[in-house]
């Protein structure tokens, strides 16, 4: 059930009808939830980001700026001081104060049912201290840098619309309640949500005064949306759709570099059998192969990367060995793209007792990101060449999600975007061994586990000084490139388009939002 009475069509008819600033954004991917702390999913960020506001706030090239907080100090190695914006007003007119912040930091790792946990982003804070109504301190198990950085996920929502409040409560509107641009109007999980302006917003009023979300998985039927009129901006425009709008002078293209890489991810979880790795003849592997080290570096020295950003991805993207692009904090240097050679990739089969190779199923979502099953079709003729025959399973990311997260795929195509700007944040999510009491391993959904990558990414969280805190997180960058818990391909560039007569502010996060649209 959604919040409202109206239907989508219908109120944005009446409210064109009645001249009202109305946009229609046209999402790839939809959010499973209002819920800003049920699942860390970009197509959950994009909608909170927009109802609710973030004590550190981050602009477009990922830098963190003022948001609830006005100012931010570590005031002791173990204690992190916020000064808060005053005047700040939920969206039913009671004020926002330290203790909001307070039941926030006690909600996020209590939520039921999540596929992907916000609680890493809080995970060294042991006690937040309520010093006034505009100034709350945050004490951590030992210093912490990156917190500021960390906090810019965590969705500040109200004690008193939230307490005793489950997911269904934020879905239906009831206790969806922030201090954003926007106000939820009606959410409809794999449907159209429905947002009206905040007109008292603490940033400043935005110009859309109704804003209609619209979930169109297809790339294709994006695309013709947008010429229609039937939508003003979309996102994950595909490589072969780019050609041809930026020849429409109806439309504008906007791009960005991201920091979202595509990889390969192999089950660690099994050590027998998986129902889709067979033998060449068919016959179940009595063994898991992804354990073997060898087997992984067959299946990376097998892909063509730059074939790939070539020939699929039409030059948007940039090939990569490693989960940060060149140039960011703690990206290493001496990690290059992986070289492409087909005989080294049959030999290291061979020694691994696969000189015949194998048969996989790669499994891929068909509508999380530009060419995803595209991209998996093209891996798959690469591996076939070296005697791993492969076939692609694309199915919706929703299904998708739900059985890589319970481990149910052999091998799988999946992305990460390291939108903190630095290595840590991949480090502790998706490769860092599952351990809810030190929330890690959120999205570990290989489930990995090397206790030296674990002991490098817990010293990362305790270095002050920037500069050995990089060579700590450089060297875990390292191991994960030798040890290939994750095959990296490339770095997505990040494309949306809109109709003629607006502006979008394109984004290394890759959130689509109506507040990065301005009439232009």
């Amino acid at each position: 059930m959604g919040a409202g009475l109206m239907s989508p069509g219908l109120a944005a008819a009446q409210a064109a009808s009645q001249g009202k600033k109305v946009l229609t954004i046209g999402v790839a991917t939809a959010a499973t939830s209002a819920d800003p702390h049920f699942y860390s999913f970009v197509p959950n960020l994009n909608l909170s980001l927009q109802i609710f506001s973030r004590l550190v706030e981050r602009d477009a090239k990922l830098r963190p700026i003022p948001g609830l907080a006005l100012s931010w100090t570590p005031i002791e190695d173990k204690i992190w001081e916020f000064k808060l914006r005053p005047n700040v007003k939920w969206h039913d007119g009671k004020p926002f104060t330290a203790d909001d912040v307070a039941f926030t930091i006690e909600r996020v790792p209590t939520v039921k049912g999540s596929p992907g946990s916000f609680a890493g982003y809080i995970r060294p804070v042991v006690k937040v201290e309520v010093i006034d109504p505009l100034t709350v301190r945050l004490h951590t198990s030992g210093p912490h840098p990156s917190l500021p950085n960390d906090l810019t996920f965590v969705s500040i929502v109200s004690r008193h619309a939230g307490e005793g409040a489950n997911t269904e409560d934020y879905n239906s509107g009831k206790a969806c309640i922030g201090t954003g641009p926007y106000k939820l109007v009606r959410f409809t999980p794999g449907g159209t949500t429905e947002l009206a302006r905040n007109e008292d917003y603490f940033g400043g009023v935005e110009p859309w005064e109704q804003v209609s979300i619209r979930v169109i998985p297809q790339a294709g039927a994006r695309s013709a949306a947008l010429l229609s009129g039937d939508v003003d901006l979309i996102d994950e425009v595909s490589s072969n759709d780019v050609i041809a709008l930026q020849r429409d002078p109806r439309v504008s293209i906007v791009e960005t570099q991201s920091t979202r890489l595509t990889f390969v991810q192999s089950n660690f979880a099994k050590t027998g059998a998986l129902p889709d790795v067979t033998d060449s003849a068919g016959n179940p592997l009595e063994k898991n192969p992804f354990l073997d080290l060898r087997v992984r570096k067959a299946l990376s020295a097998a892909i063509d990367r730059k074939a790939l950003v070539d020939r699929v991805m039409e030059g948007r993207g940039t090939p990569s060995g490693q989960w940060l692009p060149a140039g960011f904090y703690s990206s290493n240097p001496n990690v290059g793209v992986p070289v492409t050679d087909l005989d080294a990739a049959r030999k290291l089969l061979a020694e691994a007792g696969y000189p015949q190779g194998f048969k996989v199923v790669l499994h891929t979502a068909n509508d999380r990101f530009a060419n995803d099953s595209r991209i998996a079709q093209a891996i798959a003729q690469m591996w076939t060449r070296v005697g791993v025959q492969t076939v692609v399973d694309a199915v919706p990311y929703s299904a998708f999600s739900a059985r890589a997260s319970r481990q149910e795929y052999g091998i799988w195509l999946h992305s990460w975007a390291s939108s903190t700007g630095e290595a840590s944040y991949f480090l502790n999510n998706v490769v860092s061994t599952v351990n809810a009491e030190k929330r890690a391993g959120a999205f570990n959904w290989a489930r990995y586990s090397d206790p030296k990558l674990d002991a490098i990414t817990e010293k990362s969280f305790t270095l002050l000084d920037a500069d050995a805190r990089e060579k700590v997180l450089q060297e875990g960058v390292q191991i994960v490139a030798d040890d290939l818990p994750i095959i990296p391909l490339f770095h997505l560039s990040l494309v949306w388009a809109v109709r003629k007569g607006l502006s979008y502010e394109a984004n290394m996060s890759a959130y689509t939002s109506a507040t990065m649209a301005r009439p232009a």
